[in-house]
């Protein structure tokens, strides 16, 4: 499989990370982000809709409304590999404690909450989907831009997230595996600035960063070659 594209900007939001130049000083010298680390400051998102998004969601709506404000935006997709984990688990504890459900629990706890949410306080009506496909969520997400390229859309925005992961399920998961609420966002275009070819490999073993910031960290670090490993494949990207 071979991809190719620009990317005109992004955005991103992690424990301690917020501001450009963090992110920067942190592709530059990498370390293990701190979960305990305060998030920063929501800008873009109104007060009344952050109170009724999960964690995950509204540092995905921050990060979509940040780029919509600065370019004209035809495409959005959304992709998270846990989507509502948060909402899903109150659900089925509710349930198992017979317990009332919550109504906003219930109505936010669909897969597409995020991209819906981005929508309708940018006011938009913009062409928009949400994705899934396990560990490789991110790079699958990678393809259907894509398609949407293809398909005759200018301009692409792409916000890969996942939220807090419920303690409940940490003794079930590798130890490794990411639990703290980030998303990362980008704005994709036709062309050949970073282009990119599938090789057989990958790996079975969690990475202790979701592939979106592997990703980032790579295209910040300004390597001219990088390679993000997908469940199955090697995902080889080289920088013209």
């Amino acid at each position: 499989m071979k991809l190719a594209l620009n990317i005109i900007d992004w955005n991103a939001r992690a424990p301690g990370l917020g501001e450009a130049d963090q992110w920067l000083s942190w592709a530059q010298a990498p370390y293990a982000i701190d979960p305990d680390s305060p998030q920063a400051k929501l800008v873009e998102l109104p007060m009344m809709t952050a109170r009724r998004l999960s964690s995950g969601s509204k540092l995905a709506v921050e990060c979509g409304l940040t780029l919509l404000r600065r370019h004209a935006i035809d495409a959005v997709l959304y992709t998270s590999r846990h989507g509502e984990l948060e909402r899903n688990y109150r659900i089925l504890n509710a349930l198992a404690n017979n317990q009332a459900i919550s109504p906003t629990d219930f109505a936010m706890s669909v897969h597409n909450a995020a991209v819906g949410n981005l929508t309708i306080t940018a006011k938009q009506p913009i062409v928009s989907s949400s994705l899934s496909a396990g560990r490789d969520t991110f790079l699958q997400g990678l393809c259907e831009v894509m398609c949407l390229l293809q398909a005759g859309h200018q301009r692409i925005l792409m916000v890969d997230f996942d939220g807090t992961l419920p303690g409940f399920y940490r003794a079930s998961l590798p130890p490794h595996m990411p639990g703290w609420a980030y998303a990362a966002a980008w704005v994709f275009e036709a062309g050949d600035q970073l282009r990119c070819e599938t090789a057989p490999g990958g790996t079975k073993d969690e990475s202790s960063l979701p592939q979106s910031l592997q990703f980032l960290q790579h295209y910040l670090s300004g390597k001219a070659d990088f390679t993000v490993e997908g469940e199955r494949l090697r995902w080889c990207w080289r920088r013209k």
